[in-house]
């Protein structure tokens, strides 16, 4: 991605600890405003002024990008020892950093890395959340049916924000990510992922259900069309009706 305009001003204080990684964002602007050079050398003080400059180098550049090199700097010195320093650590920028560890670590099968990520997806804090999506993503893209079939199993989970991954991490356009060309062209595919989320009782994962229809009516309208029709005659709740609302947005606005 571009890099993202940072168009709020932190207060001097509060940033001076976002960048020491003693507290956690509480906005995006926030956390688009930490100072990734800093951070790494309070977590990592041994790591080295080479891997330093190279983020240092890196800080005009997207928030992906920067995501992607603190993990690859941190691996490179650390190995995947380096994730159990992070995935606890009090900043949410440094558990988002162990998130992109899970993304580059090699040798892993699909289902160890979403095993891997799974505890990040299910993070309190909503930025590490997107991370952890967004940082498994390409393999998910790489794999995509086998990515989908596991994840079918999330969305009977206890934890509304893994029943959430299951649908965000799967989006057709998705947001700060490439795009899943097989189910722009077929989102059918990703029905066992879909229809088990049709009337969830939580709108943290209703709103990425309707994102993710959405995103497909851009390229198969008579599909989400079809398919909220299906949903509200099997299911006349609440749920299912904002998810069709939400769905149909962009096709009733075109209407």
């Amino acid at each position: 991605m571009s890099a993202v305009p940072r168009v709020a001003v932190i207060e001097p204080a509060r940033l001076a600890l976002l960048n020491a990684g003693t507290i956690e964002a509480t906005t995006l602007s926030e956390c688009l405003s930490v100072n990734f050079a800093s951070l790494l050398s309070q977590v990592f003080p041994a790591i080295g002024p080479d891997a330093i400059l190279k983020m240092q180098r890196e800080e005009e550049e997207g928030i992906l990008r920067r995501m992607a090199l603190a993990a690859s700097l941190i691996f490179e010195h650390n190995g995947m020892a380096g994730l159990d320093i992070l995935r606890n650590h009090s900043s949410d920028t440094v558990r988002g950093w162990a998130c992109f560890m899970v993304g580059v670590a090699a040798g892993q099968t699909l289902a160890e890395r979403l095993a891997m990520i799974r505890p990040f997806a299910d993070d309190h804090h909503f930025g590490v959340r997107e991370w952890a999506w967004m940082a498994v993503r390409p393999h998910i893209a790489a794999d995509l049916d086998h990515a989908l079939a596991l994840l079918a199993g999330w969305t009977t989970d206890s934890s509304e924000r893994l029943r959430r991954f299951a649908s965000e991490a799967t989006r057709p356009r998705g947001v700060w990510c490439s795009h899943l060309r097989a189910l722009r062209q077929c989102p059918g595919k990703a029905l066992p992922v879909l229809q088990p989320l049709r009337a969830d009782p939580a709108p943290y994962v209703q709103d990425s259900v309707g994102n993710w229809l959405n995103d497909a009516s851009k390229d198969q309208p008579d599909w989400v069309r079809s398919l909220c029709a299906q949903w509200s005659a099997e299911s006349a709740g609440l749920a299912t009706a904002r998810i069709c609302r939400r769905a149909l947005r962009s096709i009733n606005r075109k209407g």
